[in-house]
């Protein structure tokens, strides 16, 4: 079990970034993956031209890659994770008029996950508003993936990273999935399991398989300390991903860590890469 019996797919956003967007595809799949990963591209455009609709999606295709997730408009990604859908006023808007671009976007590339970042606390709002805010537009892009047969994925990141954001354990996390679920009754809100957020978060990563892995839609790993690539710190990552096959997982594995000071197609000798690609 472990790396043998895992699907992985490599996150563009986060690797390969030393290489222009379109160009980010063909990579991965020259190192040996069939599958890929994004953040929203367009930090300063959460409805962009078609013609860059069109001509990311001509990468993907080009390369033999397939998007396996893709995150709502999020802000200012990389960077202080903050998310857009519960900061009233100008972010928010973004967020909504995002929601059926990305949808759809996924749709034509046959994604069938949609991530969406909750939003950091911001000062003189009350937080009760934010979330009820929150609420109203995880309510909206849960009904926008499930037209178009996605998942909708709720994640926490990790409190020293990112301090102002409000989902920073399993427990908080998942009980958003919950509400949302509640709020639609579509049931297609699951639980992004972020390792490396939930391990800096010095959260029982058994306990967490344990108890939360069958609201768990989609998983993403990086080693701890330095968010490096599996086998630069702490955490036992045959050890983890045998225990999430063993819970039920089998779903993909994203890989979202930093390539460190070398080029990211040398960030993955930890992985033989007769595993690197998988069945979709």
């Amino acid at each position: 079990m472990g790396f043998t019996d895992t699907r992985f797919n490599v996150n563009l956003s986060i690797l390969f970034t030393e290489l222009p967007l379109l160009e980010r595809p063909a990579a991965a799949a020259a190192v040996g993956f069939n599958a890929v990963e994004l953040w929203w591209p367009w930090v300063d455009a959460p409805v962009p031209e078609q013609a860059e609709l069109d001509a990311l999606r001509s990468a993907l295709e080009d390369a033999g890659t397939q998007l396996t997730g893709l995150n709502f408009y999020a802000g200012q990604l990389p960077g202080p994770d903050r998310g857009a859908l519960s900061i009233p006023g100008e972010e928010s808007e973004k967020f909504r008029a995002n929601i059926d671009v990305a949808a759809d976007f996924a749709a034509s590339v046959g994604c069938k996950a949609l991530n969406a970042l909750y939003g950091n606390r911001v000062d003189g709002v009350d937080p009760a508003v934010q979330d009820e805010l929150a609420l109203e537009n995880l309510t909206l892009a849960a009904r926008a993936a499930d037209r178009v047969g996605a998942i909708l994925l709720i994640e926490a990141l990790n409190a020293p990273e990112s301090p102002l954001y409000p989902l920073v354990s399993a427990p908080s996390a998942v009980d958003v999935v919950d509400k949302v679920n509640a709020a639609t009754g579509l049931g297609n809100a699951k639980f992004l399991m972020d390792l490396y957020h939930l391990s800096m978060n010095g959260e029982d990563l058994h306990e967490v398989i344990e108890k939360y892995t069958g609201k768990t839609g989609h998983v993403q790993i990086a080693d701890n300390p330095g968010r490096g690539a599996p086998g630069t710190g702490d955490l036992d990552f045959t050890d983890l991903l045998d225990r999430l096959k063993k819970a039920g997982y089998d779903g993909w594995t994203g890989l979202e860590y930093k390539p460190g000071d070398k080029p990211s197609a040398s960030a993955f000798e930890w992985l033989p890469a007769p595993l690197r690609a998988a069945q979709h």
